[in-house]
């Protein structure tokens, strides 16, 4: 776990220190994602599911996990406007509570804390969960509340579908037999799984680095109550509803409880940039959340 912290802190440096020096490290991040969403996630995905047995508890504990994330959601929206919060702000606060990184960083501390059998559990939530509410709520949020309300809607479900490939390759694990993923490709999976870190991880440099320039801000900021806000909801809602189902008897897996306490995902960027919402906030939201992840499990691991 250790390594996964000090992997990420050095791919996040080598990417912010990439984008100041001028270097074309925006098409890097962009070559980076694009080999985790093509490449690196499908073949996690496929091996992921195709070796999945899902018990009855595990898919009610799915289903917990899209309401702890609407509930989070609703939350973020009444308590954010108590705090005076409108518009871009209280968006960038909402997408942030209900988009995780539980792809390249979750992947990864689950197979560092539980071990690899314990990863396709992971890769269910993170397809089922995260894949999810980005493409659908995330969307929805940036819609409401941005600047640029009137983004090209249209294509939406149909870019949910075509332009998915972990989700086409979730798909094929669940239907094709268990010889067609070997022991092999399980070996090769959990290597991958590290490959995710620095992959996804300089391209966070990058674009935290570019947010930060054009807004001429400083790299860390320290965080106010819009963020306090974002993380109490981001980490306390859906683990605890999961943590509550798991202390009535149901069956919980752990990599469920590990993925829902994750960070923000990076894909708010997206979002915020598509729709106009506060990329600032959305930045340091980020950064705070990655950090306390990384510091818990770090501690977690060590106990």
């Amino acid at each position: 776990m250790l390594l996964v912290a000090v992997a990420v802190l050095l791919a996040t440096s080598a990417g912010i220190a990439c984008e100041r020096r001028g270097a074309d490290a925006q098409r890097l991040a962009r070559l980076a994602l694009g080999a985790m969403l093509y490449v690196l996630v499908p073949f996690i995905a496929y091996v992921g599911f195709a070796h999945l047995s899902l018990s009855l508890d595990a898919g009610v504990g799915l289903a917990l996990a899209y309401c702890g994330l609407g509930l989070a959601g609703a939350l973020a929206w009444a308590l954010g406007r108590r705090l005076g919060l409108a518009g871009p702000a209280l968006g960038a606060v909402i997408v942030s509570v209900i988009v995780v990184n539980t792809g390249y960083l979750g992947l990864p501390v689950t197979e560092a804390l539980l071990g690899g059998s314990a990863l396709s559990h992971a890769v269910a939530y993170d397809q089922v969960i995260s894949g999810t509410m980005w493409f659908t709520a995330g969307f929805a949020v940036g819609a409401a509340f941005g600047t640029r309300r009137r983004a090209a809607r249209r294509g939406r479900p149909v870019a949910f579908l075509t332009r998915n490939p972990p989700l086409l390759a979730a798909v094929a694990g669940l239907v094709v037999p268990v010889a067609w993923a070997p022991h092999a490709f399980v070996l090769a999976s959990r290597t991958i799984v590290y490959g995710l870190l620095p992959v996804g991880f300089f391209a966070v440099g990058v674009y935290l680095s570019a947010e930060r320039r054009d807004d001429h801000a400083p790299l860390l900021e320290w965080p106010d109550r819009r963020v306090g806000l974002a993380l109490a909801l981001r980490f306390g809602v859906t683990p605890l509803l999961l943590l509550a189902a798991g202390g009535a008897g149901l069956a919980i897996p752990d990599a469920y409880l590990i993925q829902a306490a994750m960070a923000t995902g990076i894909n708010t960027l997206i979002v915020g940039h598509a729709f106009g919402l506060d990329q600032r906030l959305i930045a340091t939201i980020i950064v705070w959340s990655t950090l306390a992840v990384l510091v818990v499990a770090s501690a977690a691991y060590l106990a």
